[in-house]
């Protein structure tokens, strides 16, 4: 591992730490600065020349600021002769606009694709893409992370019985991961048939299969923006008899008052990851935060090591 070097932006460097305290390396020291207009300053404070260099960096709010913090640190990477950049990137902005869906919009998520491999990046390493097709934005290899078994462990070690389970699909376009889970867990399958009216609303209508009455729901996505979507489908599963509601999702992003929707709605727990650094105190008491950093630091070894990736969801998860 002595050819391994990470480093983190100021995105997340909490997850950094605790990858590089699962690896037992130490986190490659970086100076990066600010200058009155705002523009970004980056110092590599090692030597990378011939190294295997990976950069944590989740483009999570600020975005911009995060992105363009991303790419400088590549290209500080790229020529300082490091032998292979790998960027980290455990959230990744912008995958929510991954197509046309109406004229005269652009495809942003290839665009800052694009940007990633412009700067120099040898390889990319995320987590849950909010839509899977956008590995395919890239030209460089992509390993796309999967939280699942990190969030059903939690769930498992409560040890409800299969008879008890209802897995809850918060719309169509996530009942591929809610079948997921019901495989690992047990459990019938539920969707909510999601209406979307504008950017930030929408209206849950019916539920499609179940039962529900009686069971403890647990409803999986990807990304907690607003909290719109899943407190209207926990509102919508309570009314149809569920007894208990637990929210998971890969990427707790919480804006505007979603923290506030959630206290108010007849969610029990919501479990996210650490992908994006989140304030404790201002979470309230039904938000709980699981760390990626096991996942990530066996997903950068095995990188690093040229072994399988794919395989790590076959073996026992590591943390």
């Amino acid at each position: 591992m002595h050819e391994l070097k990470i480093f983190s932006g100021r995105a997340n460097p909490n997850l950094a730490k605790g990858i590089c305290e699962h690896l037992n390396i130490p986190l490659g020291r970086i100076t990066l600065t600010s200058f009155p207009d705002t523009e970004t300053s980056c110092k590599i404070d090692e030597d990378v020349r011939g190294r295997d260099v990976f950069l944590v960096q989740p483009t999570c709010q600020p975005v911009n600021d995060n992105l363009i913090e991303l790419l400088i640190m590549i290209d500080s990477c790229k020529r300082a002769s490091a032998a292979r950049v790998t960027a980290v990137i455990p959230y990744f902005g912008y995958a929510r606009q991954d197509r046309k869906d109406e004229g005269r919009v652009p495809i942003t998520a290839k665009l800052v694709a694009n940007l990633i491999e412009g700067a120099g990046a040898d390889r990319v390493l995320t987590m849950d893409l909010h839509a899977a097709q956008i590995q395919g934005f890239f030209d460089v290899p992509v390993d796309h992370l999967n939280a699942a078994p990190v969030l059903d462990r939690y769930f498992s070690e409560m040890q409800l019985g299969q008879d008890e389970i209802v897995v809850v699909s918060p719309d169509e376009g996530s009942i591929k991961r809610a079948i997921s889970h019901s495989k690992h867990l047990g459990g019938t399958v539920a969707i909510i048939d999601k209406r979307r009216s504008s950017a930030t609303e929408t209206k849950q209508e019916n539920i499609i299969g179940g039962p529900i009455a009686g069971r403890v729901a647990l409803i999986f996505d990807d990304l907690i923006s607003t909290a719109g979507s899943i407190c209207g489908a926990a509102r919508l599963v309570r009314a149809a008899g569920a007894r208990e509601i637990f929210v998971a999702a890969s990427h707790g992003i919480f804006c505007g008052d979603a923290i506030q929707k959630i206290q108010a709605s007849p969610i029990s727990t919501v479990l996210v990851s650490d992908s994006i650094p989140l304030n404790k105190q201002n979470l309230g008491d039904r938000i709980k935060v699981i760390s990626v950093a096991p996942l990530l630091a066996e997903a950068i070894k095995r990188i690093h090591q040229n072994q399988s990736i794919s395989a790590m969801f076959k073996e026992k998860q590591p943390g």
